[in-house]
């Protein structure tokens, strides 16, 4: 991911973004944790605390932790390989397209990288016809990114 200036972003721009994608449906999930979705397909989650996702000093589990999708396990490798950035995986999500990032880190991303993020985390789950739609309008529309 190539890193820009921009402001830092905040939880509030994951909720922004994922919702100004088209067709998104935000589902209530386990404790009342929201889900973005697209055509049914989860593509931006706020996960409940698990066993797998630790703070290595105290034991105690992250209670922050929001799952992305990405397109394969090439892009997760080059998110989660980069240390300049706060995504992380754990061996639960082994062989799944998605990343992990807790929401006391998204201050370390600019907004445009996250934007990139949530953007292709649509990509991977949107249908072809939606996901070529989407793509078509970005690249007719200055200060988007086409990808």
């Amino acid at each position: 991911m190539a890193r820009r200036r921009s402001r830092r972003a905040t939880v509030d721009d994951v909720h922004d973004l994922a919702l100004a994608m088209p067709h998104v449906r935000i589902v209530e999930g386990t404790k009342g944790r929201p889900v973005y979705q697209v055509g049914g397909k989860s593509f931006v989650f706020f996960r409940n605390p698990r066993p797998d996702a630790v703070d290595p000093q105290t034991g105690e589990r992250y209670d922050d932790v929001i799952v992305l999708w990405v397109a394969d396990e090439g892009d997760k490798l080059a998110l989660v390989q980069d240390d300049t950035t706060p995504f992380f995986t754990t061996p639960h999500f082994d062989g799944h397209p998605s990343v992990l990032l807790r929401a006391s880190r998204v201050g370390e991303l600019g907004y445009d990288e996250l934007a990139e993020v949530v953007q292709d985390a649509w990509l991977a789950q949107a249908s072809p016809t939606r996901r070529a739609k989407w793509l078509a309008e970005q690249t007719g529309q200055a200060g988007l990114r086409a990808t």
